[in-house]
């Protein structure tokens, strides 16, 4: 007999074995995918409404209750700080009470007949029923509220649901499966798999899988997308260059804090994270200049210390492709205006960059760690060009004054979402959130995720009485 393979999850900040946990293979997989697509096809399992709701709410509560563990696991797991982590937690316990609401506005709509002489005597409306069995497949820099919004949302719509936690992070939803243990979630409809890449793909573009919900790197989300199964749907969630247009006429005193915090904020490990930052040329070098003291006094360290502002990158290879990057930038002629070194092996400083080449790696691709570039410019049309170069267009920022400024960029941004006065990380759990283009496709948000999970079906009844 094989051994069984396991997983060994290892703390970011000191490389510590946190827990080594089983890993399952296509065999137990097949088990998981039977258990769900079993469900769904047997509409007497379904789980009505009300009694959906009514788990949520408890899941809900029973997360209230755990809030210093859950902030705890997840900090240690994935390096968010704790302050930060905590943020998330109480994140995805709104995240479930969203959920639990939207479930009362899963409805269709009358369709009009009688409109030609062929549509006479007829009445029509569309309901929406759950899509069928949902792959979910998750990232690690959220790693309790991603699952919330890759399971919650297909429970909610009705649909069973079978969840991959990255594998640097899994502990978080394996704390939140408990829970929902605990809620009374009937077994077989929310499953975690732990498994390696070839069994998650295996899983994934089985026949049985209606919808997947990807979260994680565009090489494998669009590559998985590409092995689906005919008619399976699928929302897809990629990386981002969050570029920031900065007017001269803009509230400096208001902007600088939201810019540290958004370029900075779990080290850079955000897909909307600040980071390129297009300042009107009259002020760039002494913002460029504010926003590196603010960031040289950023507390970087344990991700357990409640003092930390920010913590590690996920795991050492990554701090080394941080390094060379900046390297390389600084080599093609970007000054280093803080940071630009490593602080350990799994730490590298907050980092801003003054003007660096526009082919430069740093220019060119999604950072994904915690450094910010500053480009100055004369023109905002040709600011918008550069900002809209890249085939990346996620969440965008303009800072101005200007009504029609504002407006105007708003307009030529090619981004899903554009903040006017607030840097590129805002997000709250009820808006619309997705990357377009090469950053994704789909819509995430916990009522449009949920409505994605849906289908319609119409009904037309036809009587002489009408």
């Amino acid at each position: 007999m094989s051994e069984k393979k396991t997983l060994k999850i290892y703390a970011p900040f000191d490389q510590s074995l946190i827990k080594e946990i089983p890993m399952v293979g296509k065999k137990e997989v097949e088990k998981v995918l039977e258990t769900a697509n079993g469900l769904f096809l047997d509409r007497s399992k379904w789980i009505p409404a009300h009694k959906r709701i009514s788990i949520l709410e408890k899941v809900a509560a029973l997360m209230k209750d755990q809030i210093d563990s859950l902030t705890k696991t997840a900090a240690q797991e994935g390096g968010k700080p704790y302050q930060d982590s905590k943020v998330e937690v109480l994140r995805a316990i709104n995240g479930v009470k969203i959920a639990a609401e939207e479930i009362s506005r899963i409805k269709g709509e009358q369709i009009p007949m009688g409109q030609t002489e062929a549509s006479i005597n007829r009445i029509a409306f569309t309901t929406r029923e759950p899509i069928g069995v949902v792959a979910s497949i998750s990232a690690f820099n959220h790693p309790l509220n991603l699952v919330i919004h890759q399971t919650v949302t297909a429970f909610a719509a009705g649909c069973p649901v079978i969840i991959k936690p990255a594998s640097t992070t899994p502990l978080s939803c394996l704390a939140f499966m408990d829970i929902l243990g605990a809620a009374g979630v009937p077994k077989g409809w929310v499953q975690t798999v732990i498994c390696d890449n070839e069994t998650s793909e295996f899983m994934v573009t089985d026949k049985r899988i209606n919808f997947l919900s990807f979260i994680g790197s565009a090489k494998i989300g669009w590559y998985l997308k590409s092995k689906l199964s005919p008619g399976t749907r699928s929302a897809l969630e990629h990386g981002g260059a969050a570029p920031v247009i900065v007017e001269k006429d803009a509230d400096v005193k208001e902007m600088l804090p939201l810019l540290v915090k958004g370029g900075f904020y779990h080290a850079g490990q955000v897909c909307v994270s600040v980071q390129k930052i297009f300042i009107h040329e009259t002020i760039a070098e002494n913002i460029a200049n504010s926003i590196a003291e603010m960031a040289k006094k950023l507390v970087v360290g344990d991700p357990l210390d409640e003092k930390t502002e920010v913590g590690p990158l996920i795991v050492p290879k990554e701090v080394d492709r941080v390094e060379e990057w900046v390297e390389e930038a600084v080599k093609s002629g970007a000054k280093v205006l803080c940071g630009g070194k490593r602080i350990s092996d799994t730490l590298y400083a907050p980092t801003v960059l003054w003007n660096p080449s526009q082919d430069a790696k740093v220019s060119k691709e999604e950072i994904f760690g915690p450094v910010v570039c500053v480009y100055p410019f004369q023109d905002r049309e040709e600011a918008i060009k550069e900002a809209n170069r890249l085939d990346l267009h996620f969440q965008a920022a303009v800072f101005t004054k200007d009504l029609d400024v504002a407006l105007d960029t708003v307009q030529k941004l090619n981004a899903t979402a554009v903040m006017v006065n607030d840097h590129t990380a805002f997000r709250v759990d009820w808006m619309p959130f997705g990357g377009r283009d090469a950053s994704g496709e789909g819509l995430g948000g916990i009522p449009y995720s949920i409505h994605e999970m849906t289908r319609v079906k119409l009904m037309v009844i036809k009587s002489k009485v009408l």
